[in-house]
């Protein structure tokens, strides 16, 4: 007589309710994941922009000391969305044009431009429209702040002093890793 069980197939595979559980763990943890992942990609693009921002006023200084003459770094805003510029000219000849790129007028010559496009979650907010980097003193004049601040709420402040140096901070409640404003 033939024994049941080496007559028996092996059955391989998961049955249904296996499966469901699987996708029922597999929902919890993403539910779970999820808010915390949105939080990281904002603060990343606020981190981001802050930085390079950061950048672009060091290097409006010292081009400004290369080409020993007066740099502006503009903000503005367009349809297409936030930018600045770094432009040679007085205050007000370079603009963010519709396309983004920069739309100079009066001989103005545009260095640098940077767009951020309306969907980025992130947008800019001076005190001054425009800041002007003396070649031969190297200094800023006038003195700003530029709020970089998330769609969140969360913020960094790029203060810069008459010298041109940058110091950042984050309002309450700051950021880890930042100063407190």
């Amino acid at each position: 007589m033939p024994n049941p069980a080496s007559t028996r197939r092996a059955v391989r595979g998961l049955t249904l309710v296996e499966m469901l559980v699987v996708v029922a763990v597999l929902a919890v943890l993403a539910g779970v994941a999820l808010p915390g992942w949105s939080e990281a990609r904002e603060r990343r693009h606020l981190e981001g922009v802050a930085a390079q921002l950061e950048t672009d006023i060091h290097f409006g200084r010292s081009a400004a000391v290369a080409r020993n003459e007066v740099l502006r770094l503009s903000f503005g805003a367009a349809p297409a969305g936030r930018c600045y510029v770094v432009h040679s000219g007085p205050a007000g000849a370079c603009a963010c044009g519709a396309d983004g790129d920069a739309a100079c007028t009066g001989g103005a010559e545009p260095v640098r431009v940077v767009h951020l496009a309306p969907a980025l979650p992130v947008r800019l907010q001076a005190n001054a429209a425009s800041i002007a980097f003396d070649p031969v003193k190297g200094t800023v004049t006038p003195t700003a702040t530029v709020r970089v601040v998330a769609d969140g709420g969360r913020a960094i402040h790029q203060v810069v002093n008459v010298m041109g140096r940058v110091r950042s901070c984050s309002p309450a409640p700051a950021l880890p890793g930042y100063r407190a404003c």
